[in-house]
């Protein structure tokens, strides 16, 4: 029997004549709720959505014959990728789909700001005449400042350069090289990029440095008359202050595309007549509905063929042979991005990704893609899929290299990252195949981290490990583990912790004031 792909939003006929045409049984069936949903998923090899249906834990489980979940865009907000990755369902996504459609779109909004169209056209269907009451500025010769320089920030950044602006960026975790190609001078300096800009556009994902990023201090410091345009996320702007700021005119006008609840039909700026609002539309244009669904059919026929998902976002879908033996060590790779960056406090610079005994004759592109995601995991919202991860590194100024060893210590596999001098190395363990930590910054130690996990290195002397478990038995804080690793001179040691819950500041504090410590890092995956 063919097999059955369940498609419940709308994509382009492109996408699904491709489907058909290779002898799948496409059924799309529209508007269903969730019930009705889960009811039927059970009959079903794939599944294509696009943002609207919730792709949860529940419905992949009532899913028992799902190997794919495609996503017709660019994110997958809506899909549950950790469930669909302990159920080995392949998740993909079409991530370049819609940028140049979201590039354009940010255009319209700015020069419907500057020179206010909307309003115009609306005087004019009101059949008035008023040519003083619009007069706007000028893009040339002005500043624009560009939040994020990703995929969409550039296309933006190149679009402004041929309308003669200067282009600023703010991306602190951007190649220099890359915004040089763009004509872009980065400049990380919150407070001086704020004060020069005559036009502000965001691209940025939403993260924990991000989230609620703009607000009342950040309003205040920018120019009178500035124009700000948002085609990103909601969360990272506090709405009601841009309202506030838009009345008042600080702002000169805004041009907005994205809400915190949508569909919206209301909000603070909905009655400010210099506020440009369209209903999430930045995405929305014949050429890119047409992309997103040939691009998602195209992967989801990868992944029912059992071939290489480009854009998986779950460790299966890398093809049945690297699957089998690459994709245990994916969420070790993950693992081990995270922690470097959390250790060093900043995304590396220069990376190697040793794969050690059996892994070493292996393709390491999928392992390489993980590490990068991880250490990126809280700057970006997108996981760096094996097609991107050169691209990524690239963007974020990242040098990554391989190297294989047949050697893996006592182990029969593992893998090791050497992160600007900072190395750890991993394998996995059990059925389950769970990563644990078999090294860290040159101490060897065997230990399986949870999520949130303290690393003490300090000069090596008695009574360290009791002040550690007194201090958070003070403070009612759970250790589950608690491994111990000395240098091989025995002058240092290092305390690897696992914690029941993330440690906060006033903490941290006490354990600098209580012990000598060489360093203390804070762990949280």
């Amino acid at each position: 029997m063919p097999a059955k792909i369940l498609v419940t939003e709308v994509i382009a006929q492109e996408g699904l004549d491709s489907l058909k045409s290779k002898g799948y049984e496409v059924d799309v069936r529209l508007n269903l709720d969730d019930a009705s949903l889960k009811e039927i998923i059970g009959d079903y090899d794939a599944l294509i959505v696009r943002s609207a249906t919730s792709v949860n834990r529940a419905l992949l489980r009532a899913g028992k014959k799902l190997k794919v979940v495609g996503r017709a865009g660019v994110t997958t907000d809506n899909i549950d990728i950790e469930a669909a990755n302990d159920l080995d369902i392949i998740v993909c996504n079409a991530p370049t789909s819609n940028i140049v459609s979201a590039a354009e779109h940010t255009f319209a909004l700015l020069l419907s700001c500057a020179r206010k169209v909307p309003q115009a056209n609306q005087s004019m269907h009101e059949a008035k005449w008023n040519r003083e009451k619009f007069k706007g500025v000028e893009l040339y010769a002005k500043t624009i400042a560009l939040f994020g320089l990703g995929r969409v920030g550039g296309m933006v950044a190149e679009r402004a350069s041929a309308f003669g602006m200067r282009v600023f960026a703010y991306d602190p975790y951007c190649n220099p090289e890359r915004a040089t190609q763009l004509g872009v001078t980065l400049i990380n300096d919150l407070d001086s990029i704020l004060e020069q800009a005559d036009f502000i556009s965001i691209h940025l994902p939403v993260t924990k440095t991000t989230e609620g990023m703009f607000g009342p201090e950040e309003f205040s410091k920018m120019k009178t008359g500035v124009i700000f345009v948002n085609t990103s996320r909601p969360a990272i702007i506090d709405m009601k202050s841009l309202s506030d700021f838009v009345a008042a005119r600080k702002i000169a006008a805004c041009g907005v595309d994205v809400f915190d609840d949508e569909p919206c039909h209301d909000s603070p700026l909905h009655s400010l007549e210099n506020a440009v609002l369209t209903p999430h539309i930045s995405a929305l244009t014949k050429e890119a509905q047409v992309r997103s669904g040939v691009q998602i059919a195209d992967y989801v026929w990868a992944g029912l063929e059992g071939s290489l998902v480009p854009t998986a976002l779950t460790a299966t879908g890398s093809g049945a042979e690297m699957s089998r033996h690459v994709a245990p060590f994916i969420p070790a790779a993950n693992m081990l991005g995270r922690m470097v960056s959390q250790i060093k406090g900043s995304v590396p610079r220069n990376v190697k990704v040793k794969m050690m005994g059996n892994l070493a004759e292996l393709d390491p592109t999928a392992l390489v893609a993980s590490v990068l995601e991880g250490m990126l995991a809280s700057k970006r919202a997108q996981c760096a899929t094996m097609l991107e991860a050169k691209r990524y590194a690239n963007r974020h100024g990242v040098n990554i290299e391989c190297a294989k060893t047949d050697i893996a210590d006592e182990y029969a596999a593992g893998i090791e990252i050497d992160a600007d001098g900072i190395r750890i190395a991993s394998t996995v363990f059990g059925t389950e195949k769970l990563p644990r930590i078999t090294s860290i910054l040159d101490y060897k130690i065997d230990v399986a981290p949870t999520k949130n996990a303290l690393v003490f290195e300090y000069d090596d002397m008695p009574g360290v490990c009791g002040i550690i478990g007194t201090i958070l038995g003070n403070h009612d804080i759970n250790i589950s583990t608690m491994q111990i690793a000395t240098s091989e001179d025995y002058s240092t040691a290092l305390v690897y912790v696992n914690v029941g819950e993330e440690i906060p500041d006033d903490i941290i504090d006490e354990f600098q004031d209580r012990i000598n410590l060489k360093n203390l890092f804070r762990i949280n995956l």
